[in-house]
């Protein structure tokens, strides 16, 4: 029997350079970084990171398109989408990367960093009390496999966790939330808020004054925080700089924003209980995932299905 010829790829992304992608994807294919002419039947898979619009469209016998992030809505962006299954990749490094900065944040705003460093900075020797962490409450949204990895390190670090999602996911030692009728008891129960969700219609904005003003705001850290590692329009800015001001949330550790890159005039920068990183707390690293995504294209070509599909209705 035959050996099935292995399918090609194209490779479109903007934003930084693909040479290290184009690499070691073409040590086991042919790759190519545009398709040759109006159409091109030639191209089986697209590996992308918000492609140009309508180049999808242009390769008649697409099979499969993946994602070089974890997220997906890049992809979305473009109303020419092909009716092809989208690959969300997913690696055991970007998991560890992800639940590593979780827990770096949530720490540091549980072992009250920000103070510490204030003192620093102006000579002041003062212990403040320090709550233990089964004292404070750590919420996640979004309990999809970064949120449930999170919140498995969380909770071997003593916190009590909570998880919310749009629909059940249970997890033992969580106690989970889910849908409209979850999210307020969610909130009113949670110190720090650590938003994982995907970006979607649904959850565009959802991190609002609303969401906010909903924390505990009689937790053991003297006010609640806020973590942001999912996606940057999940949050409106204006709202946490509002909240900030108000008292009613104490801290903030934002790694993704409206508009990227954060703008030089953004009053987040300064802000003294603001804590910023440039969207660098899970980066995709193709020496890692171009693995899964190679396998998974010659699992397919073996009659296997793809694993990880995207849910196109949902969004995620």
């Amino acid at each position: 029997m035959s050996t099935p010829a292995r399918g090609r790829i194209l490779l479109s992304v903007t934003g930084f350079n693909p040479q290290r992608w184009y690499d070691l994807l073409s040590k086991e294919r042919e790759v190519v970084l545009e398709p040759a002419g109006a159409e091109d039947p030639s191209i089986d898979y697209a590996v992308v990171w918000k492609q140009q619009p309508g180049i999808l469209a242009r390769l008649p016998n697409l099979k499969a398109i993946f994602s070089i992030g974890a997220g997906v809505d890049h992809i979305f962006a473009d109303d020419r989408l092909p009716e092809v299954p989208i690959v969300r990749v997913i690696a055991s490094n970007l998991t560890q990367y992800m639940c590593e900065y979780v827990c770096w944040r949530v720490l540091d705003h549980h072992r009250q960093g920000m103070l510490y460093r204030a003192q620093q900075a102006g000579k002041i020797w003062h212990e403040p009390r320090q709550p233990p962490a089964d004292e404070v409450s750590v919420g996640i949204m979004g309990f999809g496999q970064l949120g449930r990895s999170a919140a498995a390190a969380l909770l071997a670090l003593g916190f009590t966790v909570n998880g919310w999602s749009r629909s059940r996911h249970e997890m033992e030692g969580v106690c989970a939330f889910h849908g409209e009728d979850g999210l307020t008891p969610f909130l009113n129960a949670t110190d720090i808020l650590v938003v994982l969700l995907p970006l979607t219609p649904a959850t565009e904005g959802i991190v609002d004054h609303s969401v906010l003003t909903r924390l505990r705001q009689d937790g053991p850290l003297g006010g609640p925080c806020l973590v942001n590692a999912g996606r940057g329009r999940l949050q409106r800015e204006v709202d946490i700089l509002r909240a900030l001001e108000e008292g009613i949330l104490k801290e903030a550790s934002l790694d993704v924003f409206e508009r990227e890159p954060l703008a030089p005039e953004s009053p987040l920068w300064s802000h003294p209980r603001v804590f910023v990183t440039p969207h660098a707390a899970a980066t995709s690293d193709p020496a890692h995932l171009v693995t899964p995504m190679l396998a998974q294209m010659d699992a397919f070509e073996r009659g296997e299905p793809l694993q990880n599909v995207v849910d196109r209705k949902a969004g995620y």
